[in-house]
């Protein structure tokens, strides 16, 4: 997985890359009308050997394995989906009153942010990037 990006600033072994995340729907010929196409620019400071070849303005691109991309998005994307159904359909089941199922679902959600968070230095460490010069 590869995003194109421009070096914004080169510091102490770090290159901070300035990524222009675009949404699907930018290919489409109308999205400049709809309002629904959305960009986003984003930096991200990448740990670098190399970070003295570097320099503001220069275009780069930044690289995630394919791997750690889908562990990114069964993080982000899959496990708060089946944490918030699983518990959602199980106090249901269990006949809980509607209120307190959405709210213990959503403190269910609270709560997988919150390790999320709290094992944000390991994550860190798994989710390597790297940076080349197009």
């Amino acid at each position: 997985m590869e995003h194109s990006g421009i070096v914004k600033e080169v510091k102490n072994g770090r290159v901070a890359v300035q990524i222009e995340s675009v949404s699907a729907c930018a290919s489409c010929q109308a999205h400049s009308k709809c309002g629904f196409a959305e960009s986003k620019n984003k930096t991200v400071e990448i740990p670098t050997s190399d970070w003295k070849d570097y320099n503001p303005g220069d275009p780069v691109t930044v690289f995630i394995t394919e791997d750690h991309g889908l562990l990114a998005v069964l993080l982000a994307y899959v496990l708060p989906a089946v944490v918030l159904l699983a518990v959602t359909i199980g106090l249901a089941l269990a006949g809980l009153p509607d209120w307190l199922v959405i709210l213990a679902s959503f403190a269910a959600l609270a709560l997988y942010v919150l390790i999320l968070y709290r094992s944000r230095q390991h994550l860190d460490r798994k989710f390597i990037l790297t940076v080349s010069k197009c």
